[in-house]
C-alpha cells in the first residue's frame, strides 16, 4: 500500500527546504526521508560538488585546500538554487558564506538541525571521509566548529533540535513543526529600506 503524501502549508510551496548544520546532524539522511515523505526531489550538495569536480570532497580538500572547496561549493549551490525547489542537504560550512545565506533566503526556508556535541561525536565516528575531522581530535574540532558556526546557523529561519530518535520520527516532527507555522514572514534586511 502506497504511503499517503504529506502536504506542507501554502507558504512553503515553491521554496527549497534547506537543511543546515554540522557534520553528523543528519542532513543527508533526514533530507532523503523528508523528500520521500513530501514527494519532493532531494539534492545533497556534497554529491553535486563531487560530480562537478570529478573528485571526492576529501580529494578536493587534500589537493586544493578548503578555500578552493568553499568556492566550488558556492558555485554549485548557486546553480542548484536556480533550479526546481527541493529538499537540499548542504555542507556544514556552506551557510557560513553570507552570499550563500542571501541566496537561500531568497528562494528557500533554512532549517538548522541543531545537535549536541555527544551526538555529533558519536555519529561522525562512523564515517572516515570527513576532512576537517582528520586534523586532530574529533571532539575538539567539533566543539570549535560549534563555537564558530552556531551563532551563524542561528540566523536560519527555523531551529530544529536533533536527538537520538529515529530519522522517521525526526522527519515527522520536523514536518509537524512546519505545519504548525501558520505563516512565514522573513525578517527584512536593513538594505530593504534603502
Amino acid at each position: 500500500m502506497k504511503q499517503k503524501q504529506i502536504i506542507l502549508p501554502q507558504w512553503s510551496h515553491n521554496k527549497f527546504i534547506v537543511l543546515i548544520g554540522l557534520m553528523g546532524a543528519g542532513k543527508t539522511r533526514l533530507g532523503r526521508l523528508l523528500a520521500k515523505l513530501l514527494d519532493l526531489p532531494f539534492i545533497d550538495t556534497d554529491i553535486e560538488i563531487e560530480k562537478a569536480a570529478g573528485l571526492t570532497i576529501e580529494e578536493i580538500f587534500n589537493n586544493f585546500g578548503e578555500d578552493y572547496f568553499r568556492d566550488g561549493e558556492k558555485k554549485v549551490l548557486t546553480r542548484i538554487l536556480s533550479g526546481e525547489p527541493s529538499i537540499l542537504a548542504t555542507g556544514g560550512g556552506s551557510f557560513m558564506n553570507p552570499i550563500t545565506r542571501e541566496e537561500i533566503k531568497k528562494v528557500g526556508i533554512s532549517i538548522w538541525l541543531r545537535a549536541d556535541i555527544d551526538l555529533l561525536v558519536k555519529r561522525t565516528k562512523i564515517r572516515s571521509d570527513r576532512p576537517l575531522l582528520k586534523q586532530g581530535n574529533g571532539r575538539q574540532i567539533l566543539s570549535k566548529l560549534m563555537e564558530d558556526r552556531y551563532p551563524i546557523y542561528s540566523k536560519a529561519d527555523f531551529v530544529f533540535d536533533i536527538s537520538e530518535e529515529s530519522a522517521l520520527v525526526t522527519a515527522k516532527k520536523l514536518i509537524e513543526m512546519l505545519n504548525k507555522t501558520r505563516s512565514f514572514d522573513k525578517k527584512p534586511d536593513k538594505k530593504d529600506y534603502g
